[in-house]
């Protein structure tokens, strides 16, 4: 992890090893001013890098490396206020939806979710999310 100031704002790259490193010149997430930007991830296992098989079990592995990054940076799904949900075919919108549900329960973040033509690895998902950390209180 490091540390770089930016427009008066300190801003951290935050990087866990229980996620999939990034694929390219990127990083995993990005934390400023009390907000995480978590790069996309696709269904990446990051003990052995296959890739589950199926619409569920793509889309539970996506939002479990996205929990791991969260956790790295002191947070979890509750903080999550907007993801964008990639799917290689929008057919699988109500599967990956039901898995989707179990991840937030109560605290349901925006969410865009598009069909595209084709995703790293040949996934069938990608997810990114923001999430916001808790103001202290005064």
């Amino acid at each position: 992890m490091g540390n770089v100031a930016i427009f008066g704002y300190m801003k951290k790259i935050i990087a866990s090893p229980a996620a999939p490193a990034a694929i390219g010149p990127y990083s995993q997430a990005i934390f400023v001013d009390g907000t995480l930007y978590i790069s996309g991830q696709i269904p990446v296992n990051p003990a052995d890098g296959s890739i589950p098989e199926g619409i569920e079990a793509q889309t539970r592995q996506s939002l479990n490396n996205i929990g791991a990054i969260l956790k790295e940076a002191g947070l979890d799904y509750n903080n999550v206020v907007k993801t964008t949900v990639l799917l290689q075919d929008l057919g699988h919108f109500g599967q990956m939806n039901a898995v989707y549900a179990e991840y937030f329960p109560s605290t349901k973040p925006a969410r865009v979710c598009c069909q595209v033509a084709a995703l790293p690895k040949g996934s069938l998902v990608e997810i990114d999310a923001i999430a916001v950390a808790e103001r202290p209180s005064d």
